[in-house]
């Protein structure tokens, strides 16, 4: 949902009533990940897509039930091996959408109330304020219940990374205090996925007897589990060296969703006429800026200065960082002799084997379009645990699943 956070945002502050659909779980080729949304709004305009066009119109109907009930629905989409063409997957994957109903307009179900007695912010407040945070680019997770008890299905908790938190998933208190902490851990490492919270909250919660009165709490004591998509601010992608290849790579780097910064100690180079798309110019010495920055695990450095006076200072210690991906332009030659230079001012064989050169996977790229290309090819192929071989005839995966650690969103410089 929140990978369409700026139009929904839009749509919250037009008072516009909407339900949205969410990817919550895939299994096979599915063609879209987790967190992946449509949402209709009440004149049918969509926006999204969860399927990449396979289930699309199955789940436009969906949505526009879910706004006439005003009932979350979770549904399941998959290959049909009798008709191949009917509404499902025909690529063979599975995928679990949630549709959710958002009343922008103020009209629908009540404001939940927590176990105090104490008025919290309905699911369609705290999912707007999702929305807000993510359009204006913060860091923050949503976590919506997608099974569980019946009358809890679709509920909604909004986490900041100082652990702060608005709405309430309805049940126990125990219930908020985990899934804040298991949230807020997922915010922390950027990550978008389900977990499962098990059982055990009601027996705090039983049944009293006072005075000839019951009393009794908000009772979970059944397993729940979770969707918790994760908003962090884009990822960063340093491009040290005003060159031509770096102009081409800016376009592709934001074409990515990559914040794109040009760094180059030469200011007659580093100049938003030849930068127009970059988010960012520096005129610095390329080392001197990294020692400048809080980098996370997400970040990109690559170095196409092809000048060994700015490129070892600066490798030195880019390689030292846990950043996600250090490259260098340069031939085999200039590699080499790259390498020997950062060994002499002491950086280790561990420390070289995680750099990227010649920067890029071998496209038989000539122009610096192409040459573009193969450096995001590489990036992708690097974040997305790829293996760069062409997928004709072959028999491996063609969506990988990233078992390694996801990139910190916390600084690590």
């Amino acid at each position: 949902m929140l990978d369409i956070a700026e139009e929904l945002h839009r749509w919250v502050g037009q008072g516009r009533d909407f339900a949205v659909a969410t990817v919550v779980a895939t299994n096979g080729s599915a063609p879209r990940q987790p967190g992946a949304a449509l949402a209709v709004d009440t004149d049918g305009t969509a926006i999204g897509s969860v399927s990449g066009g396979c289930v699309e119109g199955a789940v436009y109907e969906l949505c526009q039930e879910a706004l006439e009930t005003g009932k979350p629905v979770l549904e399941r989409f998959g290959y049909s091996d009798e008709d191949a063409f009917a509404v499902g997957l025909t690529c063979g994957g599975i995928i679990d959408i949630l549709i959710t109903p958002v009343r922008a307009s103020g009209r629908g179900p009540a404001a939940d109330s927590g176990s105090t007695g104490t008025p919290v912010d309905s699911t369609a407040e705290t999912l707007a304020a999702a929305l807000a945070a993510a359009a204006q680019g913060e860091a923050a997770a949503v976590a919506r219940i997608i099974e569980g008890p019946a009358e809890l299905v679709g509920r909604a908790l909004l986490v900041r990374p100082d652990g702060s938190h608005t709405g309430t998933l309805g049940g126990h208190p125990a219930l908020d205090r985990t899934a804040v902490a298991e949230t807020r851990a997922l915010l922390d490492a950027g990550r978008t996925t389900t977990l499962e919270i098990g059982a055990g909250f009601a027996s705090e919660e039983e049944s009293e007897s006072e005075g000839g009165a019951q009393r009794s709490g908000s009772q979970c004591g059944s397993p729940v589990v979770l969707l918790v998509e994760s908003s962090v601010p884009a990822p960063r992608m340093i491009v040290f060296g005003a060159i031509d290849f770096a102009s081409a790579l800016v376009k592709v780097g934001t074409f990515l969703g990559y914040r794109v910064t040009v760094c180059d100690a030469r200011p007659v180079f580093a100049t938003r006429t030849r930068f127009p798309d970059a988010d960012e110019i520096v005129v610095d010495w390329p080392h001197r800026y990294l020692d400048s920055q809080e980098l996370d695990g997400r970040t990109v450095l690559c170095v196409l200065t092809h000048d060994a006076k700015f490129d070892v200072p600066l490798l030195e210690r880019a390689l030292k960082l846990p950043v996600a991906y250090v490259g260098a332009m340069g031939s085999r030659r200039t590699h080499l002799d790259r390498q020997q230079r950062l060994r002499d001012v002491g950086v280790t064989e561990l420390e070289l084997n995680r750099l990227r050169s010649p920067i890029g996977l071998d496209l038989g790229a000539r122009t610096p379009e192409e040459t573009a290309l193969s450096i995001a090819a590489e990036i992708v192929a690097n974040r997305r645990g790829g293996t760069g071989t062409p997928l004709t005839g072959a028999h491996t995966p063609i969506h990988h699943d990233v078992t390694r650690p996801v990139g910190q969103i916390g600084s690590v410089a």
